[in-house]
């Protein structure tokens, strides 16, 4: 089994609000599009049966492509040039990358504010990366 070798990336050039929107608009658009096509595949497009299947696949492409495995990129965020990092501008570790990826749902349940707070935010963090303790930097 192959394993990932950590790299470690600068902190200093972060990125806010509108550029990471626009990365996670196409990591969504992207899992969406698989999502419904194995659901099809799968369940014949029973869309209860689907909802499984689209958290399981977005919660590994993110846990994949966030950690040290992806090197902190998704496409979206390749596209883009990118990267999430730990504070230290370490990359993230599986267990990392899934403790940022729960934040993340919580800060779109309450009405995205954790996601809008990046805009506001000194440090250009949500609290799905104050939780995590990472940065968006860019690649």
């Amino acid at each position: 089994m192959a394993t990932a070798v950590a790299m470690t990336y600068p902190i200093t050039d972060k990125i806010g609000f509108w550029r990471r929107f626009a990365a996670i608009f196409i990591d969504i658009v992207a899992v969406g599009i698989v999502s419904s096509v194995l659901n099809a595949l799968v369940f014949g497009g029973d869309a209860v049966r689907g909802n499984g299947l689209s958290t399981l696949l977005g919660l590994a492409y993110y846990l994949y492509f966030w950690s040290s495995y992806g090197h902190g990129q998704t496409p979206g965020s390749r596209v883009l040039g990118i990267r999430v990092v730990k504070t230290t501008g370490a990359e993230l570790t599986l267990v990392e990358a899934f403790i940022r990826y729960v934040g993340f749902i919580l800060s779109c349940i309450v009405i995205f504010i954790g996601v809008i707070w990046v805009a506001f935010d000194a440090n250009k963090q949500g609290w799905h990366d104050k939780i995590a303790g990472t940065y968006v930097v860019k690649a």
